[in-house]
């Protein structure tokens, strides 16, 4: 047997780290820099996908709901969105917001003080912004896109509130799925036509008319001022959701096959093969 030979002070000879030994030391292997590398985000944000999905996965029937964070509890939009929110709960329809003040205040509060779920998906901005009392279900999010799949995979449909950037950026988000046929059954409702008529006569002309969108792309969502109909519209969807599930489960081809066929009979633009 090998002796195992000593330093003069009685101590084993240090072997090579292991790297088990080096997570374990304190330093100089402890370098906080890792924490800045896009690999340790990448996992940052697996962490967050993961996170979210635990938290709703078990919502059931949900609807999200957009609006401006600047809007006051005194405006008519705010009361409108409180007492909308309040109609989808009484129907066991979750609402879903970003967490934040305005029309996402409204629309949490309505939703809680009707007795429904009421969600908030934070997001953390340089701004801090803490998230409105009346959520029932806080979900904090760094990313926004990690955020945005959270709003539309757990959700039927979105209303849409007079809002800014941050509104607009989900508005045409949920266009650009449906267009393309990413999702279907998602009816896209515009709440306040004086405020959104500018930005409908703009996406019929120019923007149909020279060709930049499909004529038909200008059906893929509804504005109106009256609560019911969103509520109408958004019970009508979840119907033919239920059909279409329905259908491809009994399809003969398959049901990864019939919902290619809906994807594909969903969308609205085509794409050259």
């Amino acid at each position: 047997m090998k002796e195992q030979r000593t330093t003069p002070g009685g101590r084993r000879p240090q072997p090579q780290p292991s790297e088990d030994r080096k997570l374990l030391r304190p330093a100089p292997y402890a370098d906080t820099a890792f924490l800045d590398s896009d690999a340790w985000r990448a996992l940052r944000i697996m962490g967050e996908f993961v996170d979210g999905f635990d938290a709703l996965a078990q919502l059931g029937p949900a609807v999200s709901i957009f609006g401006s964070a600047r809007t006051p509890p005194e405006a008519g939009m705010y009361r409108a969105a409180e007492q909308l929110a309040a109609q989808f709960a009484r129907r066991g329809i979750t609402v879903i917001t970003g967490g934040g003040p305005g029309i996402m205040e409204a629309a949490n509060k309505g939703a809680a003080e009707a007795g429904g779920e009421s969600v908030g998906l934070a997001i953390e901005l340089p701004h801090e912004q803490e998230s409105n009392e009346w959520c029932t279900l806080t979900v904090k999010f760094r990313y926004f896109f990690v955020r945005k799949t959270m709003f539309v995979k757990y959700a039927q449909g979105f209303v849409i509130f007079p809002g800014g950037f941050g509104t607009f950026d989900e508005l045409f988000e949920s266009l650009t799925l449906v267009q393309t046929g990413k999702i279907d059954h998602f009816p896209i409702v515009l709440v306040g036509t004086s405020y959104w008529q500018p930005l409908l006569d703009w996406l019929g002309d120019p923007a149909a008319a020279q060709g930049m969108i499909s004529p038909h792309d200008l059906e893929l969502f509804r504005c109106t001022d009256e609560p019911g109909e969103v509520v109408a519209w958004i019970e009508q969807s979840f119907i033919e959701a239920e059909a279409a599930r329905e259908a491809a489960e009994s399809s003969p081809a398959g049901k990864d096959q019939a919902e290619a066929r809906q994807e594909l009979r969903a969308q609205t633009t085509r794409r050259p093969d």
